[in-house]
């Protein structure tokens, strides 16, 4: 293996065990209560990035949503922090606004199949915060599919799979 491929495998490692992994241990041993959850959504002012310009942020939360294989079915485990995100989004802080549910997948299987999958899922936990008192209206399913993991070394990882709830701007 040459030194630069080498180099290479060491920052995927490091890039792993420095952000990937603090993110999975995070969402299994800290959830989210509901005021973290309005926080985490709320838009904040603008921000100064590294160059000359600024740019608005679009606050988001990725929550780790449990599906029976192949199915829309929201798992029971995955109920409760869907409740308190309902609560979070009928919060007068967050009533102004939109929000884009985004379903996402691991690798496994073709781009098509899971972009369907994503979209279907995605659709599933809008009806079911719609059920929770979410008005329709305020929010947009979207089906990503497998184009945005969170962990881009090991794209069939479980973290992958996940909604993610982005504020509108």
């Amino acid at each position: 293996m040459s030194a630069l491929k080498k180099c290479g495998e060491l920052m995927k490692n490091w890039i792993h065990l420095l952000w990937v992994l603090p993110a999975l241990s995070m969402a299994q041993s800290t959830p989210l209560n509901v005021e973290d959850m309005v926080k985490a959504l709320t838009p904040q002012a603008k921000t100064r990035s590294l160059g000359a310009s600024t740019r608005n942020l679009q606050p988001s939360l990725d929550l780790t949503i449990h599906f029976d294989l192949d199915s829309v079915v929201i798992r029971d485990e995955s109920k409760k922090p869907l409740q308190s995100l309902a609560t979070a989004l009928k919060d007068d802080r967050l009533g102004t606004f939109k929000f884009q549910v985004e379903g996402h997948t691991d690798s496994r299987g073709s781009a098509a199949y899971n972009d369907a999958l994503s979209a279907r899922r995605a659709e599933s936990v809008a009806i079911f915060l719609n059920i929770e008192g979410v008005a329709m209206e305020r929010l947009v399913a979207v089906g990503k599919g497998f184009r945005e993991p969170l962990d881009s070394a090991d794209t069939k990882a479980a973290i992958n799979r996940r909604v993610r709830i982005v504020t509108q701007p």
